[in-house]
């Protein structure tokens, strides 16, 4: 067994805890909303990042190329210092929501370039600029550019033409589970020689100013290059630093006089900064002691040449005073062999990608998808109320933020979205985290979607939590899609049943929240739903987060899709759970049956007006409806009205037979309702070899849907669906409003508009979490169809194609993002010189969302929660267990009584 597959092994029986320490630091914990202790949530002014390195964080921490222990007790990470920036680096800077021109966005270059699952191997880059980091310029020109121009970026600066910067490479490497080797190496890409300040820092979280008589850990000097670190309640390691850099120690405190202009005296969080940037040596500790150690590296690297500085952190010896062999001595061989098992462990799963820069596309998705896991610490209740010693919260506070979700309790590590600009999970990014997660770490997939679905996280009433700015904004209901997806990839895997004790305890959770849904977001009880924001930010005419300026409520496309598709993921996760226990077979004809209601309002085929398709224009649309008005439907082709086919499942004729109860009540209730067994495919031809299908549309209506969908003049990108029709680019949709024409039109890139804030954009980008479902929607319809199904691909070529072949090709569009053209260039990097440069090509981003013409990567440039789906497309093609039970013995009904 391929060694880092044996230490997945050992985590995930517990036999050695190979993932206490990972990437787990934040990249931003100032401005967030576990921070803010405001009167009204201004959470970025609150707590803006020039105070970050002064002022001691409650909730987290952050740090550069950092990690930390799985409960963020103890922290590493690095320090930088060119000899001309205003403050020393310690963590990445970016714009706050106000002062950038499309929202709040990171304006550093920084690169994950690998990590296996345990983290006994991870690889950082950071591109460091030799010259004053241009902050000033980075805040003026992007509060001059206006919301028509596109987002002014550090390499728009000129800051790195002449490639006077270094490459700061941070690698690290476990010998043990509490064992952690770290390497930083300094290439200098310039053509002279050039200052640099290196500073690997260990520190303590501050939990102790928090609480009165706290446990307070401590760090002191114990040899010359060696610092011990002592938890009372935990564990002690020691720092070795490799060489005589200085040691600096210091306190891991708010500088309040700084700040606060008290009274204070000490050493404080800022104190490596004014050492190194302001020659304070007043300012660390010459005990040699405190909550926070660095060791202080001074070099001038020569133009073209490279520095290595090396710490190793590892448990201390049982007794305080033993010495510890030669720390340094195996390191080197230590870290190769990491480095080996790695591309060893890749090459085992990337075996049948034939392509070398596929291989390299989808291994950084991973390493991305794996660097961008955080702890993540949130007491609703501790947060609202305020700790028993400052800072204390305003009074009201619950009516600002979060005031009905005093039960939630969050102390996890989780993975998040981007740890810049979304340092907080959100609960549909995550659903399509954990796919391509269940590729390298099914069980850390399984965890995450368990972890949602506990009751310190979803709410009494059934909901799941969105995100800290508002727990109770509503995400689509992709839950249910995430965990049997993940099921089927583990039970791959396994090669046996699967975990049905996952899906079992995911399920029961899910039937609450299928029933908060249904409660809440179906206003008149007519399966027809209104789900809000749904995260597509400004899709539509409205900001579908707040009431609506016309009174009323809009039934949506996309949330009665959403819902459809729902009940057809619960269905078929009953229909699997009841192979192993027929009681779920009652469940299952449940879900059959709320899908087929649903399908029915939506298609209205009783006539009554309600419906959301359009036959004439062959598309579904939102509908608006207002008392004492007749119901308006809002024509905005959007990507609203392809969500419909996310609805679709086939049932096995093995499964009909296999589940008799099941398939007697379908036929019973398809019997009773004809009008409804017509939205089901030949339920009643005679024979087994024919499959069911459902779904929200077929045959005609679904060729209609398609021809606008792969029409290049309307939502065929050349890399994937865009998120808005092309068609409004010239044709906007417009509704007037009291004497206001509010409209809709196609924007490729950037938002122009801030409705919903304005940092992202849902009229014309490509979106992969929406492309990805797409995709295995057309695959489930051809194993329905067959081959012989066919529709003009693109639409006005003349060429026809079945699903399959569509899926395929969708699937290289969006992949296509990322691969090298022959000019060398990646489309998602768009046009700057820099991105073709060899020491930048091959160093991939993988962004929120893309332009929907020429494909350029916008909004968070790490985004690798979601977009790391690209490691999924990617995947060579095998037998996909997605449409397949497993095939085991029923289990026996329990006869009570």
């Amino acid at each position: 067994m391929n060694p880092e597959r044996a230490r997945l092994a050992e985590a995930e029986s517990k036999t050695a805890w190979w993932k206490k320490w990972g990437p787990y630091l934040s990249e931003r914990q100032w401005g967030t909303v576990r921070e803010d202790y405001s009167p009204r949530g201004d959470a970025w002014d609150y707590f803006p990042h020039d105070q970050a390195r002064s002022r001691a964080y409650r909730w987290g921490e952050d740090g550069l190329a950092g990690v930390s222990d799985d409960r963020q007790r103890l922290c590493l990470s690095l320090a930088l210092w060119n000899g001309a920036d205003p403050f020393l680096k310690e963590r990445l800077f970016g714009l706050t929501n106000e002062q950038g021109n499309h929202g709040e966005d990171v304006k550093e270059q920084y690169y994950y370039l690998d990590s296996t699952p345990t983290h006994s191997y991870m690889r950082f880059l950071y591109k460091y600029p030799q010259r004053e980091f241009p902050y000033s310029l980075l805040l003026s020109e992007s509060r001059r550019r206006t919301r028509l121009e596109p987002e002014y970026e550090l390499v728009d600066t000129g800051i790195f033409d002449d490639d006077r910067y270094f490459d700061i490479e941070v690698e690290y490497a476990k010998a043990a589970p509490m064992d952690l080797l770290m390497t930083v190496t300094a290439h200098n890409r310039g053509p002279d020689a050039a200052e640099l300040h290196l500073v690997p820092q260990a520190w303590y979280r501050n939990t102790w100013s928090w609480t009165p008589d706290a446990a307070k850990p401590h760090v002191s000097r114990c040899g010359p290059a060696v610092a011990h670190l002592d938890h009372p309640a935990w564990l002690d390691f020691r720092l070795h630093f490799d060489g005589a850099p200085d040691l600096l120690f210091t306190e891991n405190e708010t500088n309040a006089p700084l700040l606060f202009g008290s009274a204070d005296t000490g050493h404080f969080k800022d104190a490596f900064h004014e050492r190194i940037v302001h020659q304070d040596v007043k300012a660390v500790n010459p005990m040699g002691e405190g909550t926070k150690v660095g060791g202080w590296y001074r070099f001038t690297v020569p133009a073209g040449k490279s520095v290595t500085v090396r710490a190793r952190l590892l448990l201390a010896p049982d007794m305080p005073g033993q010495a510890i062999a030669d720390p340094f001595a195996d390191f080197d061989a230590v870290v190769a062999a990491r480095k080996q098992e790695a591309d060893a462990y890749f090459a085992d799963l990337q075996d049948g990608i034939d392509d070398p820069d596929e291989k390299l596309v989808q291994r950084q998705a991973f390493a991305g998808l794996l660097w961008t896991k955080q702890f993540y610490a949130y007491d609703v209740t501790t947060w609202e109320r305020g700790d028993a010693l400052p800072p204390k919260p305003p009074p009201g506070r619950g009516k600002v933020r979060n005031g009905d979700w005093e039960h939630l309790y969050n102390d996890d590590v989780i993975s998040m979205p981007d740890k810049w600009e979304y340092p907080w999970y959100a609960a549909w990014d995550l659903a399509f985290h954990c796919v391509p997660f269940a590729l390298v770490d099914p069980e850390f997939a399984k965890s995450q979607l368990l972890l949602l679905t506990r009751e310190w996280y979803m709410h009494p009433n059934g909901q799941l939590p969105a995100y800290e700015w508002n727990f109770s904004d509503v995400n689509p209901p992709v839950h249910a899609w995430a965990t049997w997806r993940v099921f089927q990839i583990d039970r791959k895997r396994r090669g046996d049943g699967g975990d049905v004790a996952f899906l079992e305890r995911v399920f029961h959770k899910l039937l609450l929240n299928f029933t908060w849904w249904v409660n809440r977001k179906d206003a008149q009880g007519r399966n027809l739903f209104q789900g809000g924001f749904l995260g597509l930010d400004n899709i539509g005419v409205f900001d579908r987060s707040k009431p609506l300026p016309t009174g009323g409520y809009i039934n949506q496309a996309d949330g009665t899709a959403w819902m459809a598709m729902f009940s057809l993921n619960m269905l078929r996760m009953a229909l699997e759970l009841a192979l192993h226990n027929q009681v779920y077979e009652d469940l299952a004809s449940k879900f059959f049956e709320h899908f087929l209601h649903i399908a029915e309002a939506m298609a209205d085929f009783g006539g009554a007006g309600r419906g959301l398709w359009d036959e004439a224009d062959g598309f579904y649309y939102d509908q608006l409806r207002c008392e004492g008005h007749a119901p308006v439907t809002l024509r905005v082709r959007s990507m609203v009205g392809l969500i419909p086919l996310f609805a679709v499942e086939t049932l096995e004729p093995d499964t009909m037979k296999r589940l008799p109860g099941f398939t007697r009540r379908m036929d019973w209730f398809l019997n009773q309702r004809p009008d409804l067994a017509a939205l089901v495919s030949r339920w009643n031809e005679p024979g087994v070899g024919e499959r069911r299908l459902l779904s929200l549309l077929r045959g005609s209506r679904m060729k209609k849907l398609l021809r606008r969908m792969l029409d290049p003049a309307e939502f065929l990108s050349p890399y994937g669906v865009r998120a808005l029709s092309k068609y409004h680019e010239d044709h906007p949709y417009t509704f007037t409003l009291n004497g206001e024409t509010l409209s809709v039109k196609y924007v490729p890139g950037d938002s122009d508009s801030w409705l919903f804030g304005g940092n992202s954009n849902w009229r014309g980008p490509v979106w992969f979490p929406v492309n990805y479902l797409l995709i295995e929607s057309l695959q489930k319809f051809h194993h329905y169809y067959g081959p012989d199904f066919q529709v003009e691909h693109p639409f006005g070529s003349g060429k026809t194609a079945n699903l399959e072949d569509v899926a395929d090709e969708l699937a290289g569009r969006l992949s296509g993002l990322f691969r090298k053209g022959a000019d060398g260039r990646r489309p998602a990097f768009g046009r700057h010189p820099k991105y073709a440069d060899p020491h930048w090509r091959d160093h991939v981003l993988f962004y929120e969302y893309f332009h929907g013409d020429d494909g350029g990567g916008l909004g968070a440039s790490h985004q690798t929660g979601w977009t790391a789906l690209a490691a999924k497309l990617l995947m060579p093609r095998r037998p996909d267990p997605v449409q397949h039970l497993c095939t085991v013995p029923l289990a026996k009904p329990t006869i009570v009584g």
